[in-house]
């Protein structure tokens, strides 16, 4: 089983929900942090890594001598990262999206295969937790390839908890779209409320289960209650606007190893999650 844990907008708690949910497993839990580009699950579990690979993708390599300048290959790419300049082929590799496209239709046979390394995929463990995360190389755009890695590396293991990139975006979709469960952390805010139905319609979009945690009760309104309600979304749990729980993060703590309200808020969004997929 994998439950994704996911927001609209990043600060909601999500990152503090997914290592909640995976301490308190009754099966032992393998965390995956999908957030590539700012993981940050490790400053918390403090894991022991033991294994560390390159995520590598396509990259097309050009023989210039053997180019004659027809543009197949340019007028292919529906990406722009090909350009024809005084007949020479111009590439913008940040701009490429690994297709192999330009190396099949190239009529000179001036394109070869050649690899670039994106990222780097890091598992570990920590008190019987199995933990895997992925780290996107500075300068590449795409978070996809190196969640799709990460994603991948844990594929074996159940039931898998996974903290996904915040926002609606190619990222996070990557992530959840292949979710058992999706829990879409938020605030009772006006912000929250409508990062919130951004990310259900976005959920929805692809058909799967979800349910919604309100975190930081106490500081709005209900109008996230009333639009679950009216969308017949179910509330998993309300965690309550705390300062401990504020203090505990800021010294990189696992709440659950503090508070025994916040295991029970856990524990109880288990089981709605067990009473969903029923």
């Amino acid at each position: 089983m994998t439950i994704a844990v996911a927001s609209g907008k990043g600060g909601t708690g999500k990152t503090t929900i997914a290592l909640g949910l995976a301490c308190v497993s009754d099966t032992p839990a393998h965390l995956v942090d999908c957030d590539v580009e700012e993981p940050n699950c490790h400053l918390f579990l403090n894991p022991r890594m033991v294994s560390t690979r390159d995520v590598q993708v396509y990259m097309p390599d050009f023989d210039n001598d053997a180019c004659t300048g027809c543009g197949a290959c340019v007028a292919f790419c529906r990406f722009g990262a090909l350009a024809l300049v005084k007949g020479r082929v111009m590439a913008f590799p940040e701009l490429c999206h690994h297709c192999g496209g330009c190396e099949v239709v190239c009529p000179d046979r001036a394109v070869r295969s050649g690899t670039c390394v994106v990222g780097t995929v890091e598992s570990g463990s920590k008190n019987g937790m199995r933990f895997t995360h992925g780290r996107l190389a500075i300068g590449h755009p795409s978070a996809v390839p190196v969640i799709a890695a990460t994603l991948q590396a844990a594929a074996d293991e159940a039931p898998l908890v996974v903290d996904a990139p915040p926002g609606t975006s190619c990222a996070m979709v990557a992530t959840v779209r292949h979710a058992d469960y999706v829990v879409l952390v938020t605030e009772p805010t006006p912000f929250g409320l409508h990062d919130l139905r951004l990310a259900v319609e976005t959920v929805r979009s692809f058909g799967r289960p979800h349910g919604v945690v309100v975190n930081r009760m106490g500081i709005g309104d209900q109008r996230v209650h009333e639009y679950c309600k009216s969308e017949g979304v179910d509330v998993l749990a309300e965690i309550p606007d705390s300062r401990r729980i504020a203090e505990w993060y800021s010294q990189g703590e696992l709440i659950s190893n503090h508070s025994a309200e916040f295991r029970e808020n856990m524990r109880q969004i288990w089981r709605g999650i067990g009473l969903a997929l029923s």
